[in-house]
Parts: structure tokens; sequence; C-alpha cells
């Protein structure tokens, strides 16, 4: 049967061992009027002025070091003086006070869908994520793992370490398999090469 084709970025499962995700986030800040759209799923870096960015998939090498998954954002609206909860951060907001909500335990599985068939064989190996675009209506990611990256090189942000038992998207076979996978190149605990 053929998989779903509906990116969602990264969602959080569960936790290596097999214990629940509890929902577990940081705090960080975004810098006013950075000029980049941040959405529920996609992956955030670190910068040299104390704040979080979206992470770069154009770098050739990996890119950089991965903080977490932004889960959303709080700051005081800037037109309505309001404190606003949203799923995603806007590019350009003007505000002092923007705060993301990141999960950024380097012990949390993520699943994530690929931008084609993913065999068992792959599993194991580390992969960069497609640019993706995010859904300024629902807040959600649009990135996916992206398969043609394949590689055991250790910057790559994702290792892929099982195929989602998702019954819409479990095909090996078949484009935009679900995949289980954990941040290979973590702030907090840089994993292995792949195989």
């Amino acid at each position: 049967m053929a998989n779903k084709n509906a990116p969602f970025g990264l969602k959080p499962t569960r936790m290596i061992g097999g214990g629940p995700y509890n929902g577990g986030q940081s705090r960080y800040r975004i810098a006013s009027n950075y000029d980049t759209s941040i959405f529920q799923g996609d992956l955030v870096v670190q910068t040299a002025s104390g704040t979080i960015a979206r992470y770069d998939v154009s770098a050739a090498s990996g890119g950089s070091v991965v903080l977490g998954v932004f889960n959303g954002c709080r700051f005081t609206d800037p037109d309505t003086k309001k404190e606003t909860f949203q799923n995603f951060y806007k590019a350009n907001t003007v505000q002092s006070d923007i705060e993301a909500f990141v999960i950024d335990d380097p012990n949390v599985v993520f699943e994530v869908q690929s931008d084609a068939a993913f065999a068992i064989v792959d599993l194991f190996r580390n992969f960069k994520t497609t640019a993706g675009t995010g859904s300024t209506f629902t807040g959600q990611s649009g990135v996916e793992l992206d398969h043609s990256t394949s590689a055991t090189t250790a910057a790559l942000p994702l290792k892929a370490i099982d195929i989602s038992l998702d019954p819409d998207n479990d095909d090996p076979t078949a484009t935009n398999t679900n995949v289980l996978c954990v941040i290979a190149n973590h702030v907090y605990g840089i994993r292995a090469d792949g195989v």
C-alpha cells in the first residue's frame, strides 16, 4: 500500500530505551527581527549571540551542531500588546521578549517522514533534512528526512534507528516511509558515525 505524503517535521515519540516522552522542553530566545520562520518540528541550532536559529540544510557537511526540535514560542504581540503563544515563529517579528520552546533532550526518539522509500538496509545511517516549507495555518513544519544524503558522517543531524509502525506510512518499499530517528550531532551528546 502506498504511504501517505504528509510531512510534519520531527515529532517526539519516545525516549531511547523505550520509556515514554513526557513532554519535556526548555526555554531559549529568538532574536528580535530574526529573518527566518521556524515551525513546530524544525531543527534549531544555537547562535553566537545567545539565541537560536533554524537549522540550515544547505551546509554541505551537515551544518551546525543541533540544539533540538522547535516546539513553539511565546512573545508579546507587537500589535495587540498581549502575551501570545503559537506553534511557529513568523520571520521578522520585532519584539524583545521572544521565547522559544525546544525539545532538547538528546535521548528523545523522533518520527519523521522520508522523502523516498526507506529500506531496512538504510537503518543506522545518518541523514540531513530537506528544507521543507511549514504551514502558517497549523504552525507545523514541512521538513522531511532527505534520503539522498545517506552517509556515515557524524556531522549529519539525524540517525535513523527504525521504521515507524504508523500503518499509513510503514511501507519501506514506497515513497514517504516514516522513520524513527535520534539527533546524531546534538549539542548535549554527539553520537557516533553511521554504519
